[in-house]
């Protein structure tokens, strides 16, 4: 099975607020849609922060970004929009931009269909929402990012199955 390396990034406006989109994998319904960053595939001969800064602006539209730290890393298998099963290697980035209202223009016709939301979080509003959250653990981890205090080292985070 093929990995790919994934640039998952933590964009955080001005006001502490955490962009995210809602939507599905290509073979779930509509009613499997959970919350998830900004990010994408890392591009042959790309950098993990090229790919960050690509994917920003690509899914929202924001090119004034800064770049902070991997904050944690993720291994999953999953599928493509195009079918094939992967194993998704992710690393979390920390962003900053000055916020405001992101733009779909640079979404692919896949991103239309099985993305139903783009909106900004406060901390309290995802620390109170029953809304599924991806991934497993974010909402534990998300505010010491938030407040700047990130780990010495990446953390890896474990999927956690009840």
């Amino acid at each position: 099975m093929r990995e790919r390396l994934t640039a998952r990034v933590l964009l955080f406006d001005g006001s502490g607020r955490i962009l995210l989109m809602k939507g599905r994998l290509p073979n779930r319904p509509l009613h499997t849609s959970s919350w998830f960053t900004v990010g994408g595939g890392v591009e042959p001969g790309e950098s993990l922060e090229a790919a960050a800064l690509r994917e920003i602006g690509e899914e929202t539209g924001f090119l004034d970004v800064e770049l902070g730290p991997v904050v944690w890393t993720r291994e999953a298998v999953g599928d493509l929009a195009s079918g094939e099963r992967v194993i998704f290697k992710e690393s979390y980035i920390v962003a900053r931009c000055g916020g405001g209202e992101p733009s779909r223009a640079g979404w692919e016709a896949h991103e239309n269909s099985l993305i139903d939301d783009i909106r900004w979080w406060a901390l309290e509003e995802l620390a109170a929402t029953a809304e599924r959250v991806f991934p497993e653990r974010f909402l534990d981890l998300i505010g010491a990012v938030a407040g700047g205090d990130y780990p010495p080292s990446p953390l890896e985070i474990t999927i956690v199955r009840a």
